[in-house]
């Protein structure tokens, strides 16, 4: 089963979700997409529809300020995807947990609720999940560990300009990061935005999950995570031969065995943390 949902931010911009399975369903599963991504790329609808015929009611969802909008995979938003924040996407997945207790989805007694988030997503799911009682599990793919990834040659002429273009290497389009960003790292690194403080009082089980030829995001910062994290509650697993998507592209045509393994892996964390 799936079905399609609006959702209108604070601001009055717009959510886009797609959910698998049977919102009567004990457990959810929230699953955040990463930077330049969205919930129709690769492996997302594939994932959703594996967690749900696995008895998960499952959410994926867009960002109001990821770039995609109606078109849903395409990026034809790029003023918002210049003016998004760690914050606003931090706020934006509080409002989905909040929606997900209220009948939003048809479904007010979720007994169990876990998150996995992929790339940046995996951030934003440690940022929100240390400060969320309703949180029982989170599961990140390919996670950073750091959000401040510019050398200070780049901040300055960001400074300077007001923005920072990067180029998407799949579509080919320059996408702009505006000083807003930049702004929203520094201010609150030390606050809402301290990974290391999130990891280390992240009180959940947590499965850190990681590539080892990731070259968007090196091992090291799963490693640095696993170091912050409480280890009691904290397990590493570590997919070897494989990137940042590991091995999943798009349009999506197929799984393989090491994307396989990583669900199965999920699957088997989620079963003992949520059941």
């Amino acid at each position: 089963m799936t079905n399609n949902y609006l959702l209108k931010t604070k601001d009055s911009h717009n959510i886009r979700i797609t959910t698998f399975g049977n919102p009567t369903s004990d457990r959810c599963l929230i699953f955040v997409h990463g930077f330049k991504g969205f919930k129709d790329w690769g492996f997302f609808p594939y994932s959703g529809k594996y967690f749900a015929d696995r008895g998960n009611f499952v959410i994926t969802f867009n960002y109001s300020h990821n770039g995609v909008g109606e078109s849903l995979t395409e990026f034809t938003e790029l003023e918002k995807f210049g003016e998004n924040t760690f914050s606003r996407e931090v706020d934006e997945l509080n409002q989905i947990i909040d929606v997900v207790h209220s009948g939003f989805f048809g479904n007010e007694t979720f007994a169990r609720l876990g998150i996995i988030g992929h790339s940046r997503g995996g951030a934003d799911v440690l940022l929100t999940a240390t400060n969320r009682e309703e949180v029982d599990a989170i599961v990140t793919w390919a996670s950073i560990a750091k959000l401040d990834r510019y050398s200070e040659r780049q901040k300055i002429e960001w400074r300077e300009k007001g923005v920072f273009n990067i180029e998407n290497a799949r579509t080919k389009q320059i996408m702009p990061l505006y000083i807003g960003l930049l702004n929203d790292i520094e201010s609150n690194m030390n606050g809402s935005l301290n990974m290391q403080k999130a990891a280390s009082q992240l009180n959940k089980p947590w499965l850190i999950a990681h590539g080892k030829q990731d070259l968007a995001v090196p091992i090291g910062e799963a490693e640095q995570l696993y170091e912050w994290s409480d280890k009691s509650k904290t397990e590493m697993f570590v997919l070897e031969a494989t990137g940042h998507t590991f091995d999943i592209e798009h349009p999506f045509t197929k799984s393989n065995f090491k994307f396989d393994k990583l669900l199965e892996k999920t699957n088997l964390f989620l079963i003992k943390h949520l059941n």
